[in-house]
C-alpha cells in the first residue's frame, strides 16, 4: 500500500518553470472554482538541476519583475561582417530571470495557497484510472512509494524520446559569469547575438552578453549544431570570445551555466492520456527557431488555469500556431543543409525588420502579413528550395540530449544517444 495517497483537482510533475508557473496561475487569488493542487519535485539531488537563466520579453512590467536579475530596451546583433545592428525596443523590455529566484518568489507566493501541497518525489508513471482522473505514482527520498490522485495530471518532465522531426539540432551553450577590473560592458544594451566566433562544420555559433552593470554579465558561446562539445572545446570557445573578441582584459569568473535545447520540426504531443498532459517543453512551449521557452510556458500556463479555474472544459492549447510551427521547419531545414548562412540570415532580419515587429514575430504573435514582411527579408531562393524539399523529408525519432552540467559537459551526448535533458534559456 501507499504511504501516501491523496486526491487533487490537479497533479503537477515537475517545478521547474512550467511546473511552478501553472501552479502559480492555478493557485492565484480569485476564481470561481477553488482548486486542490498538488506540486510533485523531484528529493535533492542529481535530478534537480542547478540554477540556470530564462529570459523573455514583455510589454512594460510583468508578474515576474520582483525576481529580475537585470532587463534591457535595447538590444544588439553583430554579424560576422558589416557594423553592429542595435534596436531599440521603447514597448518591449527584454528580460533575465534566474530560476531560483524564480523559484523563490513563486515558492513565497505559493505558501500562502491553503490548496497547495508540495511533495517531493522521484515519480515513476503516470496512468489513467478506470473511473476517471489520473494516478502518479514515485518514490520520496527515503524510498517509499507516493500515491497521487487528480482530476487532471500535468507532467512537465522531458521526455527521454523527442518526436519524429524532419530536422533536430541543439541550441548548446556555456557560460561564465564574469567581473571585470576595468569597466567594459555596456549595461543600457543586451548582445543578443554576436556572431565573431568560429563557425562549426554545421550550423552557426554566436556570443551572447547580458550585462548588470559595467562590471559584470553574463557572457555565454552558443551553437546551433547536431551535438554539444567536450568540456575543453566550451573553455576554449569562451576564452577566445571573452579575451579575443571582447578583450574584457582581467577577470574573475563568478558562476557558469551550461545547457542543450532541442530544436527540432517534431511535434510534442500535448496530452499523454484521457486525464493526463504535457506541459513546458515536453509540451511543445519551446520554440524551434530559437530556443526560447519562457513566455510559450506563461501563455500555456494561463489558458490552462483559466479553464480549469473558470469551472470549463480543459482544453491545452498548441504553444505556438501551425504557421510558426511551418516556418520554423523552414528555417531548421534550411540552416542544417547549409543554404543559409546563419550569421547573414539573422543580420538581414535586424537590419530589415523593426525590431519590436521582429520580436513580437518571433513570440508567434504576428499577423500573417506582417510574417510576409519578415520573410521578403530572409534568402527567398534558398527559403523557397526548401519548402519545396520538406514535404518529401522522412522525420525520425531521436533521443533527447544529456544534460551539460558543469561536471558532465565532457560526456555530453549527441541527441541519437540515451539520455535526459536539461532544457533552459
Amino acid at each position: 500500500m501507499p504511504t501516501d495517497a491523496a486526491d487533487f483537482d490537479v497533479v503537477i510533475v515537475g517545478a521547474g518553470a512550467a511546473g511552478l508557473s501553472l501552479a502559480h496561475h492555478l493557485c492565484a487569488p480569485g476564481g470561481r472554482t477553488p482548486l486542490s493542487v498538488a506540486l510533485v519535485d523531484a528529493p535533492p539531488g542529481p535530478l534537480r538541476p542547478p540554477p540556470r537563466t530564462w529570459c523573455f520579453w514583455e510589454r512594460a512590467a510583468g508578474p515576474y519583475d520582483g525576481a529580475l536579475t537585470a532587463s534591457w530596451s535595447r538590444l544588439r546583433v553583430r554579424p560576422a561582417d558589416g557594423d553592429a545592428v542595435t534596436a531599440d525596443l521603447p514597448g518591449l523590455r527584454y528580460k533575465m530571470l534566474r530560476s531560483d529566484a524564480f523559484e523563490a518568489l513563486v515558492g513565497r507566493r505559493l505558501s500562502c495557497s491553503p490548496g497547495l501541497r508540495r511533495t517531493a518525489a522521484t515519480v515513476e508513471s503516470v496512468r489513467d484510472l478506470p473511473g476517471g482522473g489520473a494516478e502518479v505514482i514515485g518514490r520520496d527520498a527515503a524510498g517509499a512509494r507516493v500515491a497521487l490522485r487528480g482530476r487532471y495530471v500535468f507532467d512537465s518532465r522531458p521526455p527521454r524520446l523527442l518526436p519524429p522531426a524532419r530536422t533536430t539540432l541543439l541550441q548548446h551553450f556555456s557560460g561564465w559569469f564574469v567581473r571585470t577590473e576595468r569597466p567594459v560592458f555596456d549595461p543600457a544594451v543586451a548582445e543578443l547575438m554576436d556572431f565573431r566566433t568560429p563557425r562549426p562544420a554545421r550550423g552557426l555559433s554566436f556570443g551572447y552578453v547580458l550585462p548588470m552593470d559595467a562590471h559584470t554579465a553574463l557572457v555565454e558561446y552558443t551553437e546551433f549544431s547536431p551535438a554539444p562539445l567536450t568540456a575543453d572545446a566550451y573553455r576554449r570557445a569562451l576564452d577566445h570570445y571573452t579575451r579575443d573578441v571582447l578583450r574584457l582584459g582581467a577577470f574573475e569568473v563568478t558562476a557558469t551555466e551550461h545547457g542543450a535545447i532541442p530544436m527540432t520540426d517534431g511535434r510534442f504531443p500535448r496530452r499523454t492520456g484521457r486525464s493526463s498532459y504535457r506541459v513546458g517543453t515536453a509540451g511543445g512551449a519551446t520554440r524551434p527557431s530559437t530556443g526560447y521557452t519562457f513566455a510559450a510556458v506563461q501563455r500555456q500556463s494561463r489558458a490552462i488555469a483559466a479553464a480549469l479555474r473558470a469551472g470549463r472544459p480543459l482544453r491545452v492549447p498548441p504553444a505556438h500556431s501551425a504557421r510558426s510551427r511551418a516556418m520554423d521547419a523552414v528555417m531548421l531545414r534550411a540552416l542544417d543543409t547549409g543554404r543559409i548562412d546563419g550569421s547573414d540570415f539573422f543580420g538581414r532580419l535586424f537590419r530589415g525588420v523593426p525590431a519590436e515587429r521582429l520580436l513580437t514575430f518571433l513570440d508567434g504573435g504576428s499577423r500573417w502579413y506582417e510574417d510576409l514582411l519578415v520573410g521578403v527579408r530572409t534568402p527567398v531562393g534558398p527559403m523557397l528550395r526548401t519548402v519545396a524539399e520538406l514535404p518529401f523529408t522522412p522525420g525520425r525519432a531521436v533521443r533527447s540530449p544529456r544534460p551539460c552540467g558543469p561536471d558532465a559537459l565532457s560526456g555530453c551526448r549527441p541527441p541519437t544517444a540515451p539520455g535526459r535533458a536539461r532544457w533552459t534559456r
